[in-house]
């Protein structure tokens, strides 16, 4: 499990503060290990009717990530998180 803190980037708000980020996928294999971060390259894809949808790619060793999404009732936005330490 990987806990980012996110920001989202509005047309003309700049960067802002958002939501944490937490990760943790597994299905054969980890994609986002238990403890730890997915790696480089690595994509997440969502879609949710309560939380929205977005697309990350990790960088850095997975200690960053840099997307778009878009969360309900809301245009879409610029994403991006580093790792938690």
């Amino acid at each position: 499990m990987a806990v980012y803190e996110t920001e989202i980037h509005t047309g003309g708000g700049g960067w802002q503060r958002d939501q944490d980020l937490t990760v943790h996928i597994r299905n054969r294999a980890d994609v986002v290990p238990t403890n730890g971060a997915p790696p480089t390259g690595a994509t997440v894809t969502w879609s949710s009717p309560r939380a929205g949808n977005g697309s990350v790619t990790f960088f850095d060793d997975g200690t960053r990530f840099e997307g778009t999404a878009q969360f309900p009732n809301e245009g879409p936005v610029g994403y991006r998180g580093t790792l938690r330490r």
